[in-house]
Order: structure tokens, then C-alpha cells, then sequence
């Protein structure tokens, strides 16, 4: 008997689940521990494998947020900026682009660069972008650099010369000479060798910005595994729901900066259904993405650590990234989301969380401030929890809401549930109907421990008529790293490359590295795939690779026409070859559907309770049937009701129908036309 580990941190809590060789699962959900992320991680991994002996656990899988947090917070390490002279103002100049929100603000200030002006050093040398050499590398020059970032106390360099990608040897001489007295240099050739020279330059510095953190991170979380006894290798998800080792996740520490979302959207592809839209609502943020033909959608660059995270592909919100990520949308919306009143009276929820410390009022840990948990709780959504809840306390917390607002508590609560939906819904829409796609054709997969009790609502807004909640939803994060293959990407950009079966080769190679792994070895999958543009044109689209020139522009041009809805015809050109390497996981067998004789066809059942919710539909407070997966067998069970979980609790608005599906996945579909407005 052998056991998968997979964890998954979040703002509020720390969710574990256990895997063994035959399908038995295990879980736990704990309090995340914000001083020590670790803590809560060690705590959570005791509690799930209970008696069973750590030393069968073989593999680790890990969603961590560190590295988005570091960003966020801005608590990386000091980093210098190494280019070509004459660029050494690109970082301190930057690409600003203004949100919605701050167009018309006269008194709007720029975010500070990632780099400071004077930690921005410039090397004689210079490459053209064919790869030609147009002036030497001065080694003095390097040498000279390299003194002054030391005497500065400097202990990370980003080094991003100009049109690397297309030659690196200047790199990497670089490199090798400010490694002689710096512990930390990263090249923009080993990170991501791709065009356009801000964003190279920008995931360089991220990279070295978070890096010693990572290794530091993931060195401790080894030594603390190791101290229950367990001693298996290490996994880190990245952004783009690939799985690399801990070693490699060091190194390349921007690639994870996506890798808790991640993992979500992996369990939700996995649903059964084509096409779906992943609702993760947690305690701190809600996010959402679009599943098509059962893949995640995939974009090569991001914006992080700015203002308003709606979509990493919108200008304005960060930092840009040059690496693959799964496309998301996130909002500042979760269970511990905090309710308050603008200047003007107003109710606003989010996006500042009460998160897991103090956490909500009802939590019973010192926190007083009203957050939607509470709501949900008065409401009576919700009633437990992996920790005991006092409705009490919640009810007291709404108070200071509805007092000033001049209505009744329960209104106030379910202001607060309706204001949180419209803002998790404006997540759908970004990544739905912004981007020309009609999600009436679509299911929404809901989970993480709030996403279930909001996910109808959020349905009805686009008049999504089926939502799906997986078996384990509060923790399905945490399930979906099981999921994921042991797998990373390369690119590298040539302008109509000569021979693009020599480039796929060496990347490929590169790639397999990485893995400990050969190319030719049986089982490694090597997806390989090229930006292409029209000729003339800026940017490109990124399409499945075929050496058949004919079949490459007509799958470009029906790319073109799905992006951008117009046909378009004209001469291409290739700018950038990617390969995806990939060693599927030694797959385990399925979770057992249900324990035996427990809601199973012909075995008796317990009976389900009741207990007062607030509906308006139903005119207010009216008594409702409270299931578990349970008690619902193959019955159907028609809204309002409840159906509880041990992580999280689904809603079953009126208008709405559950089944229990074979997988245990609970069905809702809406049996109305009624659409909240």
C-alpha cells in the first residue's frame, strides 16, 4: 500500500487530502497558518494519514501561494537589473496602463517598478535580433557590475541582455562572472527565452525576486515532512497545472506564481462534463476559468501583484509574466470576505478578508467585523464547519450592519450573500462573455468551502442551467494536484526558423532534463506548438505545431477568427517555438463513489433534519430538509433544501433540483426560468 500526499494552502485554510494505491481517500481541513505556512501543513498532513505509517507515502504534491503573495506583499528579496547598455531605464520607465478605475484620476501615481532606478546596472555588449554579435561582451564592464552589486549588500541579479533569446552566450558569460560574488543570478535564456523585452526583463526579475524564497520555502517544508517520517519526493504545481519537482520549482520560481488556482481548475476538467466554468470560491478569493473540450485555457502572459486582479490578462493589474498559466480570473470575494459601509453608506463586501486570523465573528476566535460566512451562518446557509460556529456571534456581527442601514438582520445577511454573488459573477463574466463566449452552453463546477453555497445564484445571473459540486468540493484543490503529470514547458523565440524540427529537438531535450527523463522513453509526451502572426503584425497566436505549411495557416486563421471573430487571410510568419514535456503520474485507482452501504441503492439511509433558511422566493425564514450525500440516494431533491458536506454546504435555491450522480458529484439544474435580477 503506497499513499499520494496532495495539499493545497489557502488564505483561510489548509486542505490536505490522502490518496492511497486502491482509492481510499482521507482529508483534512485546518486553519492555514499565516506566521508559518508550514505549521498548518504539518498539522494537516498528521491529521489525514491518522495511524497509517508515513513511510508508505510516495510523492508529495504541493499548491502553495508564496510566490503570489511575495509579490503581493512585496516581501521578495532585493534584486539587481543587468542589461545591455543604453537599456538600463527600460525597468524604471516600465508600460503603465491605467484599470477602469484610475483613467480619470488626476492624482493617480504609477506603481513603483519591481526594480529600483539605482539597482539597475548596464554591461558593454550588445546582439542583434538575428543572434548576430554588434559588440563584444567587456568583461571588465561585467566585473565592474559585479563589485557594485556586492558593495550594495545585493544577494540576487536578474540578468536580461538585449535579444538573448536569439544568441545567449553573452548571458551566460555574465552569469558565470557575478556568480563569482553573487549567491543568486537568473538569465532571462534560462528562464524564458522569448521576444518582447519589458516582459523577458519583468519575468527575469520576478523570478529572482522570489527564488531564494522558494528554495528556502520548500528546503524547511522537507525537513518538517521528514520529521513525520516522511520522506518522498516533493511536487510543486505550476501555473499552467503541470507538476515539476521542488529542485526545479527553486529554480524557476516565477513558473509557480499561478500554482494554487491551478489546481483547482484541474479537478473541475475533470468533472465529466466538455465544457465548464471553474468556480472556486475559498475564505479569501473566488476564481473562475473557462474549461473547453475538457483543457484549461492556456495564456503565455499574465499580470500580477497590481491593483484589481480581474483577469491576468488585463493591462494595468501588474507586473507582466512570460510564462504559461491557466487563464483566471480573480476577484477579492470569499467566505471570509469583510462587510462594510462606505463613506456614503453604501454596502460594500471584499476584498479585505478576515482570513484565518481573526476570522470570521462566528469562528469564536476574536474577530467582530461581519464577513459572508457570518451572513451565511444567519441565514442558515451554513451551520458547521471544520471548526464549531457560534450563531451568536455572527448575529452580532450583522447587527452593526443593519442598524445603520435601518433594515432587519436577515436582510442585512442576505444583502451581503447577494452583493458577494454579483461580484463573483462579474469573475465569470470576464473570463465568459468578455471574451465572446455565450456561457449559457456551459456547466458550472463549484467548489472550495464557500463556492457550493453560492454557485446557483451565480449560475442564474448568466442563466447557466447546470452547476456540478464534486465529491470532496471544499477540498477538491487539494484532490486536483493528484491529477496533475509531472510536466514542464520551453520556448524559444526565431524568426522563421530555418529548421524547426532541430529547435522542437533541443527544447525537448531540455525539457526532458528537467524531468530526469529521455524524450524517446516510453509514456513521455512531448506536445509541441508555434506562435504565429501575420506578416507585419505585432502579436501572435499560439497553435498546435504541424510541419504541413498549408495546415498551419488554416488552423492559425481559424485561431484568428475564434480570438478576434473575423476571417483574415495573408502570409505568416513564425516567431516562437514551445514544448510541453510531459510524465503522466503512475494513476491510482478512483476514490471508492461511496462507502459501502451508505446511501447506496437498496441500503437503508439515515433520515435527513431541517432547519429554517432565509429565501425570498419563500417569502423570508421557511423550513427546509437538510441532506448529506447520503441521505439523498438516487432521489431528487427539489429547492429550497440544503445538502451538507463535512467541508463545505450546497444551496439549493427554489428553482433548482439536486440529483446525486455515480461519481457522488451532486447535480443542480435549473428547473425554472427565474433569474435573479
Amino acid at each position: 500500500m503506497g499513499y499520494t500526499i496532495g495539499v493545497d494552502v489557502g488564505g483561510t485554510f489548509t486542505d490536505v487530502v490522502l490518496r492511497g494505491t486502491y482509492g481510499a481517500v482521507s482529508v483534512a481541513k485546518c486553519l492555514s497558518t499565516h506566521y508559518d505556512p508550514i505549521a498548518g501543513i504539518v498539522a494537516g498532513v498528521t491529521r489525514a494519514l491518522g495511524d497509517r505509517d508515513p513511510a508508505q507515502v510516495t510523492r508529495v504534491v504541493h499548491a502553495t501561494t508564496l510566490a503570489t503573495n511575495a509579490v503581493l506583499e512585496r516581501k521578495g528579496v532585493r534584486v539587481a537589473f543587468v542589461t545591455t547598455q543604453g537599456f538600463r531605464a527600460a525597468i524604471p520607465l516600465g508600460r503603465y496602463a491605467r484599470v477602469e478605475e484610475d483613467r480619470y484620476d488626476l492624482r493617480f501615481s504609477p506603481p513603483p517598478p519591481p526594480v529600483a532606478a539605482g539597482d539597475c546596472f548596464e554591461v558593454v555588449e550588445r546582439v542583434s535580433a538575428r543572434g548576430a554579435v554588434v559588440t563584444p561582451l567587456d568583461p571588465d564592464s561585467v566585473r565592474h557590475v559585479a563589485a557594485e552589486i556586492a558593495a550594495r549588500g545585493i544577494t540576487s541579479a536578474a540578468v536580461c541582455l538585449l535579444h538573448s533569446y536569439a544568441n545567449p552566450s553573452h548571458e551566460r558569460q555574465v552569469a558565470a562572472i557575478l556568480r563569482e560574488s553573487i549567491p543568486n543570478v537568473v538569465t532571462s535564456s534560462e528562464i524564458w527565452p522569448e521576444i518582447r523585452e519589458y516582459e523577458r526583463a519583468t519575468t527575469t526579475i520576478m523570478s529572482a525576486y522570489i527564488g531564494p524564497l522558494m528554495a528556502s520555502y520548500l528546503s524547511r517544508l522537507r525537513e518538517r515532512l521528514a520529521g513525520l517520517g516522511i520522506h518522498a519526493p516533493i511536487h510543486v504545481m505550476e501555473s499552467s497545472g503541470g507538476v515539476i519537482s521542488a529542485e526545479l520549482a527553486a529554480r524557476r520560481a516565477v513558473a509557480t506564481i499561478e500554482s494554487g488556482p491551478a489546481a483547482g481548475v484541474l479537478a473541475a476538467a475533470g468533472s465529466g462534463f466538455a465544457n465548464v466554468i471553474s468556480f472556486d470560491m475559498g475564505g479569501t478569493t473566488a476564481k473562475t476559468c473557462v474549461v473547453r473540450g475538457g483543457r484549461p485555457e492556456i495564456t503565455h502572459e499574465f499580470h500580477v501583484g497590481g491593483k484589481g486582479s480581474f483577469g491576468g490578462r488585463r493591462a494595468g493589474t501588474g507586473v507582466p509574466i512570460k510564462t504559461p498559466a491557466i487563464d483566471l480570473a480573480e476577484v477579492g470575494a470569499g467566505g471570509g470576505s469583510v462587510a462594510w459601509l462606505d463613506p456614503a453608506g453604501a454596502l460594500r463586501v471584499g476584498p479585505h478578508s478576515a482570513g484565518s486570523s481573526p476570522g470570521p465573528a462566528c469562528y469564536g476566535l476574536g474577530g467582530s467585523e461581519p464577513t459572508v460566512t457570518d451572513a451565511n451562518l444567519v441565514l442558515g446557509y451554513l451551520s458547521s464547519a471544520s471548526l464549531p460556529l457560534s450563531p451568536a456571534l455572527a448575529a452580532k456581527a450583522l447587527d452593526r450592519l443593519a442598524s445603520p442601514l435601518n433594515v432587519s438582520r436577515e436582510e442585512a445577511a442576505y444583502a451581503v450573500h447577494e452583493i458577494v454573488s454579483a461580484s463573483m459573477a462579474s469573475a465569470v463574466h470576464v473570463v465568459t462573455v468578455q471574451r465572446g463566449i455565450d456561457p449559457r452552453g456551459f456547466a458550472l463546477v463549484a467548489f472550495g468551502g464557500a463556492g457550493p453555497m453560492h454557485a446557483a445564484r451565480v449560475a442564474e445571473r448568466f442563466g447557466i442551467g447546470t452547476v456540478v459540486v464534486p465529491a470532496y468540493c471544499g477540498v477538491a484543490s487539494a484532490a486536483g494536484l493528484l491529477s496533475g503529470a509531472l510536466s514542464t514547458d520551453r520556448v524559444l523565440s526565431r524568426l522563421d526558423a530555418p529548421d524547426p524540427s532541430a529547435v522542437f529537438t533541443s527544447l525537448a531535450a531540455e525539457a526532458a532534463a528537467d524531468l530526469g527523463v529521455s524524450p524517446s522513453e516510453p509514456g513521455v509526451l512531448v506536445s509541441r506548438s508555434v506562435d504565429v502572426r501575420f506578416k507585419g503584425q505585432s502579436h501572435d497566436l499560439t497553435v498546435e505545431w504541424t510541419p504541413e505549411r498549408p495546415v498551419l495557416e488554416a488552423r492559425f486563421s481559424e485561431r484568428y477568427a475564434e480570438v478576434y471573430g473575423i476571417a483574415q487571410r495573408g502570409e505568416i510568419e513564425l516567431v516562437s517555438y514551445r514544448v510541453r514535456v510531459t510524465v503522466p503520474a503512475t494513476p491510482d485507482a478512483a476514490p471508492t463513489p461511496h462507502p459501502p452501504g451508505a446511501g447506496a441503492a437498496g441500503a437503508p439511509r439515515t433520515k435527513p433534519g431541517s432547519r429554517q433558511a432565509y429565501f425570498p422566493e419563500s417569502g423570508g425564514y421557511t423550513e427546509v430538509p437538510v441532506h448529506t450525500r447520503d441521505t439523498m440516494g438516487g432521489d431528487h431533491l427539489h429547492g429550497p433544501a440544503i445538502i451538507e458536506d463535512a467541508e463545505s454546504t450546497i444551496v439549493v435555491p427554489p428553482g433548482w433540483t439536486a440529483a446525486l450522480a455515480g461519481t457522488r458529484a451532486v447535480h443542480l439544474t435549473r428547473s425554472t426560468t427565474c433569474q435573479t435580477p
